[in-house]
């Protein structure tokens, strides 16, 4: 570094930075925040402008983050002699990352540079493209639906029925039986309120950060709907969609494909508290979820005000036998759910587990059936 002033700015200030990038709406995930820290090592930035350029490369994904970057560096670092002017006739996840001398970037990001990597506000109709399961996926699939109805919870019915062990006497069976028998009473009958399968509802993230997972997500819960009794399906990701009636179709491949009709909203933005909450307004949906296994396929990654998330979730816990929590993050050991959002629904989960694609689903499968 050549400005003495920037070398203290820097070390005194970059955390406070990030802060209060996250407190303007910019959720900056850790593993961005520590290519951030490297490229300041590896770059040794000479100025402002070019520490503002290392930033923009690696803290940035789309236009609104570029909104929301500048302004807040400009607060800690001072102004800078160029800032990006984004191309208005580009969409705001499409974004190029800004450039230096030679159109090459003066840092290239190591994580999060794909679109579809990152969670944001943006909502916009598309038709997503599923492609066809794998030879693999599709051995997976007939797996799930050997051992999904082994893998469910059940309850006591509350219906009576015929069984040849129980605490109820069934006396209007026998005395319809003692009729053949002159009024003789041969064998004693009972009656047993017999186990049943609990009412099971999937909430699938198909936001853009979670583009990479949504398919394998989807292929899972038609395994779901074909072999199970009660389960309803939701996508959300800026809106609730309900998808339950085209999963019935008896293909795989057929039914995934047809919900590009249907989820207008998948590889958009992410708004989970809001959706959850659009959930629970409908009072027909809550009754779904009374007494359910519910299972949250999101990686959590919220944005805006997590107050309404953590409500949602709340709401859906008291309501549920059952909320568990599924995400792709959690396949890596070092992960720990510490992000606005998972933290603050933490406390009513029953569980957290990484499924990123049938594979991992499969095995969560596999530890419900040993609970």
């Amino acid at each position: 570094m050549t400005e003495p002033s920037l070398v203290v700015r820097v070390r005194e200030h970059v955390h406070g930075f990030l802060r209060d990038l996250h407190d303007q709406g910019l959720r900056v995930p850790v593993a961005r925040q520590r290519v951030f820290l490297r490229a300041i090592e590896a770059a040794g930035p000479r100025d402002a402008t070019h520490l503002y350029w290392i930033g923009a490369s690696t803290l940035t994904m789309s236009r609104a983050d570029l909104e929301v970057y500048s302004p807040t560096f400009e607060r800690w670092f001072g102004e800078v002699a160029a800032r990006p002017v984004p191309d208005p006739e580009l969409p705001d996840e499409e974004t190029p990352a800004p450039r230096g001398k030679g159109g090459e970037a003066p840092f290239a990001a190591t994580s999060g540079g794909e679109a579809g990597l990152a969670a944001g506000f943006a909502e916009r109709e598309r038709r997503p493209v599923f492609g066809p399961a794998s030879q693999d996926d599709r051995a997976v699939l007939a797996l799930l639906r050997r051992e999904l109805r082994g893998a469910m919870p059940t309850v006591r019915s509350r219906r009576r029925r015929p069984s040849r062990r129980g605490p109820w006497i069934d006396v209007a069976r026998m005395c319809r039986e003692s009729w053949r028998g002159h009024g003789e009473i041969v064998t004693l009958r009972r009656r047993n309120r017999p186990r049943r399968q609990r009412r099971v509802l999937l909430l699938i993230d198909v936001s853009g950060s979670m583009k990479q997972h949504s398919a394998a997500y989807l292929r899972f819960a038609h395994a779901a709907v074909g072999c199970l009794d009660r389960v309803e399906v939701f996508t959300f990701g800026t809106r609730l969609t309900r998808v339950t009636g085209p999963l019935r179709a008896r293909e795989a491949d057929p039914a995934v494909a047809s919900l590009s009709e249907v989820v207008l909203d998948a590889e958009a933005g992410t708004r989970i508290g809001l959706s959850l909450q659009e959930f629970l307004a409908n009072a027909r949906y809550v009754t779904m979820a009374r007494g359910a296994l519910v299972i949250v396929l999101s990686d959590g990654l919220e944005r805006g005000d997590c107050e309404p998330m953590r409500a949602a979730v709340r709401r859906l816990s008291l309501l549920s036998h059952r909320l568990l929590w599924w995400t792709p993050l959690a396949c890596d050991p070092a992960y720990r759910p510490v992000t606005r959002g998972m933290s603050a629904v933490l406390a009513d989960l029953d569980a957290i587990a990484g499924v990123r694609d049938l594979r991992t689903a499969y095995e969560q499968v596999q530890t419900m059936a040993r609970e």
